[in-house]
C-alpha cells in the first residue's frame, strides 16, 4: 500500500500579497511557484517532481562551479565532492539539498534557516537565514549568513530563477520561444570560459552578442554565461529585465553586493529539463570565486553578510 506522505520537496509555504502569490518549499528554501495576476513569473514545478536545472533554488555557500572541486582559502586547501562529473566540478553549493527550518510564517512572508553541516570540504560554521516576502513591489529575498565559528569563512551566493517566457511546458521548441523575448543586463564585461565553463578571463561586451546593455532579443542562443562590471543605480541596486511577447516584463536583481549575473537559455538540455524560460541569476560572485578570490565575501567570526534580492513583474 502506498503511504500518504508530504511532498518530496517538504512542507509548502504559501504566501500572497495583492496580485502576487508564491510557494516556497522546506527543501532548499526553494521558490517553487511565483505568479502575478495568475501568470507564471518563474517556471513553476510540481511539489513532488525533482528540481531540474536549479529552478528557484538558493545557491549557497557558493554559486556556479569550483574547478576540480578543490580550492585554497587563507593558506589551507579544501576538497569538495564532484557533482558535475562531465565537467569535473563542484556546483551550486549545498543549501539546495537540505531541509531548512521554518522560523516564521505570515500571510506575506516566510523565514527559514539552515546551519551549514560540518563538511570536510567546507567546515565553516555558518547559520544562513532566508526570508521571502511579498509586497506591492513584488518578491523580496533577504539572505544572511552569520559566522558562528572561530575562523574566517569564504562566502558567495546567487538565486536561480527560471523566468517564464509566457509559454508552457518543456521540450525542444523552447529556444524558439525564448528568441521572442528581450533581455537587458546592465553590464560592461563578459566572462570568458573554458570547455568546463570555468572562467579564463573577461572581455568587453561592445559589438558582441553579449551586449545586453540595451534590450536585445534572445535570438543568438546558446547562452550559459556570466556578465560583470554591472551598473548599480544611485540606491545601490542593479537589475536585469526580461520582456515577454505577452506583455509581461520581469525584473530580477539585488543590492550593492550583487556583482554579476549569470544567464542560461538551457539550449541543448534534454527536453524534460528544457523549461519554458531563461535562467537569470544575480550573483555576489561568478564561477570559481573560491579559487580566484574575485568578489569573494569573507565573513569574520561573529559577523554577518547580508544580500537583498528582488523579483517583480509588470503587465502591459
Amino acid at each position: 500500500m502506498t503511504k500518504v506522505l508530504p511532498p518530496r520537496s517538504g512542507q509548502q509555504y504559501s504566501i500572497q500579497y495583492g496580485d502576487y502569490k508564491a510557494v516556497v518549499t522546506e527543501v532548499g528554501a526553494t521558490l517553487r511557484e511565483f505568479t502575478y495576476q495568475g501568470k507564471d513569473v518563474i517556471v513553476s514545478q510540481p511539489a513532488d517532481s525533482p528540481v531540474t536545472c536549479s529552478h528557484g533554488q538558493i545557491l549557497v555557500p557558493f554559486p556556479n562551479r569550483i574547478e576540480g572541486g578543490v580550492y585554497t582559502f587563507e593558506g589551507k586547501t579544501y576538497t569538495l565532492p564532484i557533482d558535475e562529473h562531465d565537467r569535473n566540478t563542484a556546483i551550486h553549493g549545498y543549501g539546495y539539498r537540505s531541509a531548512w527550518k521554518l522560523e516564521a510564517l505570515t500571510e506575506t512572508s516566510v523565514t527559514q534557516t539552515w546551519r551549514v553541516p560540518n563538511m570536510l570540504g567546507y567546515p565553516f560554521d555558518l547559520l544562513v537565514t532566508a526570508k521571502h516576502e511579498l509586497d506591492a513591489d513584488g518578491l523580496h529575498i533577504t539572505i544572511s549568513a552569520y559566522n558562528n565559528g572561530d575562523i574566517n569563512a569564504p562566502w558567495a551566493l546567487a538565486i536561480h530563477p527560471w523566468l517564464a517566457n509566457g509559454f508552457n511546458g518543456y521540450g525542444d521548441e523552447i529556444d524558439g520561444q525564448n528568441a521572442q523575448c528581450k533581455l537587458t543586463i546592465p553590464a560592461d564585461t563578459h566572462v570568458t570560459v573554458d570547455k568546463n565553463l570555468i572562467p579564463t578571463g573577461t572581455e568587453p561586451v561592445d559589438g558582441t552578442k553579449f551586449d545586453f546593455r540595451k534590450p536585445m532579443l534572445l535570438d543568438q542562443q546558446p547562452y550559459d554565461d556570466a556578465w560583470t562590471d554591472v551598473h548599480h543605480e544611485a540606491d545601490g541596486t542593479v537589475a536585469a529585465k526580461f520582456e515577454r511577447p505577452d506583455g509581461m516584463t520581469i525584473t530580477v536583481g539585488g543590492d550593492e553586493t550583487v556583482t554579476s549575473f549569470q544567464m542560461c537559455t538551457g539550449t541543448k538540455f534534454p527536453a524534460f529539463q528544457h523549461a519554458s524560460g531563461v535562467a537569470v541569476e544575480p550573483q555576489t560572485a561568478y564561477a570559481n570565486a573560491f579559487n580566484t578570490g574575485k568578489d569573494l565575501i569573507v565573513i569574520k567570526p561573529g559577523e554577518t553578510s547580508t544580500t537583498k534580492l528582488f523579483l517583480r513583474a509588470e503587465q502591459a
